[in-house]
């Protein structure tokens, strides 16, 4: 403490001179010693808060327009990205904080020297933030603008990024700790090297935690609100709390879960969020069907199927396509495996597709496939794939459910079977 006094007091000497001779002149006019004193650091501190702003505004309301105006016109991206990030911003920061740390000692060290130490260890805490949050901005920048390079698709940087950030921050947090307990940072980073496995043990879950955190944080992966689904940990639910050791989700039979944070780093887990924010919840499911059921329609169930309104004008179409198909290449359609012919299995898909286009509570703007998925020893499986418009779980439930209880019902008009395991009843009959 002496040797910064000592070292503040060299600096004093040759600027304080000043300030004396406005001491001087007030004691001259009348006014006690004490008070002269006091009025002589308020105007100073006044002088200094108003340089401190002046400075302020230049930076931002001059400069910085400068630099936005500049980084517009130029035909590289790096300035603009620099100005979207907001580096410049947080680097004018800095200019009030130097006008004030060098100023400081000459409004009041005569009036209490570790007053101005205080102040001093005060304006190098807050340039200490300041300079954490100009480093990440800047590197955010730094992966704004590889993002734009080719080789940005095959090769993310983002983690190596990340790890440069948390080394900024603990550096930072070092040198505010020094400031605080007035000790030289090198020697509080030797004292850590000699006991970091210590801290590393006792801290162990602290420190994972943390940085399970930061992760989490930065790649935006969980956070409270979110549905996400563990089934390793049984949790099914919405994210209710995220501290820095613990996650706190509430499963939909309403118990509650807690998990450490970096589980959710070192473990799988599905957010289901993206899901709820887009424009529609995913409808896929099969149904088996007996492949012996699967056959050539003949003229009269053609005649049959044409009377269903969805099925009308593609049964013209397809009926006109394969008609003049046959005849250019002089198929002989006595014969039911030459030529083209429509199935019941093919007209039913169809079928499918043409309900789900006209379904209401499907979003049309969206993929909607009807498909066959490999034949087995269980069927022929014919897959519904699309994206219901209703996304909470009670109205999502019911729209799938009418659908296929509507698929089911239908699949007599076809002459099709659905195949299922005979049961005991199959076996008396």
């Amino acid at each position: 403490m002496q040797a910064q006094i000592q070292a503040v007091e060299e600096q004093v000497v040759e600027k304080y001179q000043m300030l004396e001779n406005l001491e001087t002149w007030l004691l001259n006019n009348g006014i006690n010693e004490t008070f002269a004193q006091l009025l002589k650091v308020a105007i100073s501190l006044a002088a200094i808060a108003i340089l401190a702003l002046l400075a302020d505004y230049i930076v931002r309301r001059i400069i910085l327009v400068l630099v936005a105006r500049i980084a517009k016109k130029t035909e590289t991206e790096w300035d603009d990205i620099l100005v979207e990030r907001k580096f410049f911003h947080k680097l004018a920061h800095f200019a009030p904080a130097v006008v004030i740390y060098s100023t400081i000692h000459i409004a009041l060290y005569d009036y209490s020297p570790k007053l101005t130490l205080f102040f001093y260890d005060l304006t190098k805490i807050y340039m200490t933030f300041v300079s954490l949050l100009v480093v990440n901005a800047f590197l955010n920048a730094v992966h704004d603008v590889y993002q734009t390079l080719p080789l940005a698709k095959s090769r993310p940087i983002k983690g190596y990024l990340q790890v440069v950030k948390i080394i900024s921050y603990f550096l930072g947090g070092i040198i505010i700790i020094a400031i605080l307990i007035n000790k030289n940072p090198a020697s509080l980073l030797v004292g850590l090297g000699a006991s970091a496995a210590v801290l590393m043990l006792v801290f162990k879950d602290t420190i994972l935690g943390l940085v399970a955190s930061i992760q989490l944080s930065a790649n935006n992966l969980v956070k409270p609100g979110d549905w996400i689904e563990m089934p390793s940990r049984k949790i099914d639910g919405t994210v209710t709390e995220i501290s820095l050791n613990t996650v706190k989700v509430q499963n939909y039979d309403r118990t509650i879960n807690t998990i450490p944070t970096y589980a959710l780093v070192s473990e799988s887990f599905q957010n289901w969020q993206g899901m709820v924010e887009s424009d529609g919840r995913l409808i896929k499911r099969s149904i088996l069907f007996d492949m012996r059921s699967v056959k050539f329609c003949s003229e009269e169930q053609i005649e049959k199927l044409r009377k269903i309104d969805l099925l009308a004008e593609f049964i013209d179409n397809k009926s006109k396509e394969i008609e003049k198909s046959n005849n250019e290449n002089n198929i002989n359609t006595q014969i039911l495996v030459n030529g083209q012919r429509l199935t019941n299995f093919g007209i039913f898909r169809k079928y499918i597709e043409l309900f789900l286009r006209n379904n209401p509570n499907i979003n049309q703007n969206t993929t909607i496939v009807v498909r066959h998925r490999q034949p087995s020893e269980n069927g022929i499986p014919l897959e519904i794939y699309c994206f219901s418009k209703e996304k909470a779980m009670a109205n999502y439930e019911e729209v799938q459910a009418n659908i296929f209880e509507h698929i089911l019902s239908v699949i007599p008009e076809f002459e099709l079977k659905v195949f299922q395991r005979p049961s005991g009843d199959d076996f008396k009959a």
